[in-house]
């Protein structure tokens, strides 16, 4: 993976370490066409976030385990427990 996808990539798992975010807001923000710089792809590919419908309030995106491990091992960022937002 090129510097640039995966620093993007990283932005992504930041932004979504706030708290889950609806499905539509984050394919608004981080879907592209731009085939150099496929960060949602990328980060759906690479298992790095995760997909949850709450009845009621629609799909939410958040940060997986495996994009909190990867997110604290780049950027020694503590990740907040996404789950814990959703409910």
């Amino acid at each position: 993976m090129n510097d640039s996808l995966d620093d993007l990539t990283l932005d992504l798992l930041e932004w979504l370490d706030a708290g889950p975010r609806p499905y539509s807001e984050v394919l608004d923000a981080w879907r592209t066409s731009c085939p150099r710089l496929p960060v949602w792809e990328n980060a759906n590919d690479r298992g790095f976030i995760e997909r949850r419908h709450v009845a009621g309030s629609g799909t939410f995106v958040s940060v997986s385990a495996t994009g909190a491990e990867h997110l604290r091992t780049c950027r020694g960022k503590k990740v907040m427990d996404a789950h814990s937002q959703c409910a």
